[in-house]
């Protein structure tokens, strides 16, 4: 699952960097961190790249403090180089500075709405239990082949009635990712297929082939199922982190959706 926690990590790493960047005149009237070539390098600049980097893992103390120093001091010379050669008046530049910035606010944003509209256990604990009803109580390991058309298919199918075996057939598969594999597919929830193919998969027998090509948006499927056991999702305390980064993923994405309703765009 992507996550709004995951992807807002990410981003800061991307745009602190543009934030460092260009800071405004107003922000270096605040205390500074550094100076170089007379200009101050703000200590809001230093703490937010320090807050970034224990984030990312690194242990607080003199050794992470002195590395950002030099790092804004690094910085601050590149920035001013480029500003001597009047970069950061190119639109191109310009635009992607405003686009930095933009995002910054916006991860902001999102971090305030997720702050002030929390997730209780007790939502993510019912999440939980509607995920496990809809799994079901199986794991199916499964082999397919897949093809372009039905005529293909039916082709494959008929040897493999014959006795030809399968896991040289599934060499003619499309599937990049299970053709030099014999087909095989592994261990896997039927939730996790296209519904065409978990329909008929949960229909087979164990080592039976489907009696018929399954159509899906993919392409044709000769599917066989190899064995099955029962399903033991994890503990909610293991998946407890994911559900959450799942329920805030769907809370921006309402809120994103209900503020674009009430947008006026021209």
């Amino acid at each position: 699952m992507q996550t709004i926690s995951k992807s807002a990590s990410k981003l800061a790493a991307a745009l602190v960097c543009g934030a460092l960047l260009s800071a405004n005149a107003m922000a270096q009237k605040a205390p500074a961190a550094v100076v170089v070539n007379g200009t101050a390098v703000p200590q809001s600049l230093a703490d937010a790249f320090i807050a970034e980097q224990k984030a990312q893992g690194a242990p607080e103390g003199p050794e992470l403090r002195a590395a950002v120093r030099e790092e804004l001091v690094r910085r601050e010379i590149l920035s001013q180089e480029a500003k001597k050669k009047g970069l950061d008046k190119k639109a191109d530049v310009a635009a992607q500075m405003g686009l930095a910035s933009q995002a910054v606010l916006i991860r902001a944003f999102i971090q305030d709405y997720l702050a002030k509209h929390p997730v209780t256990d007790a939502q993510l604990k019912k999440d939980y239990e509607e995920i496990k009803s809809k799994l079901g109580g199986k794991e199916y390991k499964a082999r397919h082949i897949l093809v372009d058309n039905e005529t293909e298919a039916k082709v494959i199918l008929d040897k493999l009635k014959k006795g030809e075996k399968f896991e040289e057939l599934a060499k003619q598969s499309k599937d990049p990712g299970s053709k030099d594999n014999g087909g095989d597919l592994g261990w896997s929830n039927p939730s996790n297929y296209v519904k065409p193919f978990a329909d008929a998969l949960v229909r087979l027998e164990k080592g039976k082939l489907t009696d018929a090509p399954v159509k899906s948006d993919f392409g044709w499927h000769i599917i066989q199922l190899e064995d099955t056991r029962p399903l033991n999702p994890p503990p909610f305390d293991q998946v407890k982190g994911q559900l959450q980064q799942r329920a805030q993923q769907q809370i921006v994405e309402n809120m994103v959706k209900d503020l674009r309703a009430k947008a006026k765009v021209e």
